[in-house]
């Protein structure tokens, strides 16, 4: 049974509570404890950040939806407050048996998955694994082309490809200047203005847990994997919904890619806006996601 715990983040999202689901022993081996955030009431909701971010980056999203849906925000392994396991792989297969878990330990039905970025890629492929608890998926700017990140700026572009970097990237994956953080993250936002300082004192304060510079330096070099779980997507039976910012990071080429391996998948473009929309246009998420509750 999932048990409630403490949480060290500094902000709290009105109507939710942390909770911790435990590894079960039998299945579990080598998985740790996950975090999540939930709340609400209506059918279940279920959300996946992005690369090197935690639950709380559906902050301003999930107060808009909390009278629709049970929200279940989760920290995907080793980031947020999850458990890090020495060890642990972080490649694509063992994030998504995360969800897969998650999905089914709760025993959540008639789920409405909502990624961002890896969580995009990651809810797609929950889907095609669980066709008959999930519902819907909308996939925000799925991260699942090479680049990504290193797109943002050229100051990210060296600092990914320093932390991935044999010798010198455990010690670069454990500095994260505010300036630098706020220049990467910045550049995956329309409106600057988007980036909230409370939330970024949140991701550094969670950067200097104990083996998370570990795991951020394995997520990176693993975003690889992401791209080959695009194979996955022609086998999602649940209905679809592409979500993109118009400044994403992603290429024409790469929407393109996903709408022929989606066909019949709706198709939304969202003026002006990044890679994270969640953080600068949560309104448009939750009008989407309304009517479908």
């Amino acid at each position: 049974m999932p048990t409630i715990g403490h949480t060290e983040s500094s902000i709290g999202i009105p109507g939710t509570g942390s909770r911790f689901l435990e590894p079960s022993g039998t299945g579990d081996q080598g998985a740790g404890r996950l975090r999540y955030l939930t709340g609400g009431g209506g059918t279940p909701l279920v959300l996946l950040h992005t690369v090197r971010t935690q639950a709380e980056h559906f902050r301003h999203l999930i107060p808009l939806v909390l009278d629709h849906y049970t929200v279940y925000a989760l920290d995907l392994p080793g980031m947020g407050y999850s458990e890090i396991v020495p060890g642990a792989s972080y490649e694509e297969p063992a994030m998504r048996a995360a969800v897969t878990r998650l999905l089914t330990r709760l025993d959540l039905q008639d789920v409405t998955l909502l990624g961002e970025s890896m969580g995009a890629t990651l809810a797609l492929g929950t889907a095609a694994d669980l066709p008959g608890r999930v519902r819907r998926v909308v996939a925000v700017n799925p991260y699942d082309y090479r680049g990504g990140i290193a797109n943002s700026s050229l100051l990210a572009r060296t600092i990914v490809t320093g932390v991935i970097a044999p010798g010198v990237g455990p010690l670069l994956a454990r500095l994260e200047p505010k300036p630098v953080m706020r220049t990467i993250l910045t550049g995956g936002l329309g409106d600057p203005a988007a980036l909230r300082e409370d939330y970024l004192d949140e991701l550094l304060s969670v950067g200097r847990l104990p083996g998370y510079s570990t795991v951020a330096r394995a997520v990176y070099r693993n975003l690889p994997s992401l791209a080959a779980a695009r194979a996955r997507y022609p086998h999602v039976s649940a209905p679809v919904h592409l979500i993109y910012g118009e400044k994403d990071w992603s290429r024409p080429s790469d929407r393109h890619a996903n709408r022929r391996q989606l066909p019949r998948a709706e198709f939304t473009q969202v003026p002006q806006a990044g890679h994270f929309i969640a953080l600068e246009r949560p309104d448009v998420l939750a009008d989407l996601l309304i009517p479908y509750a």
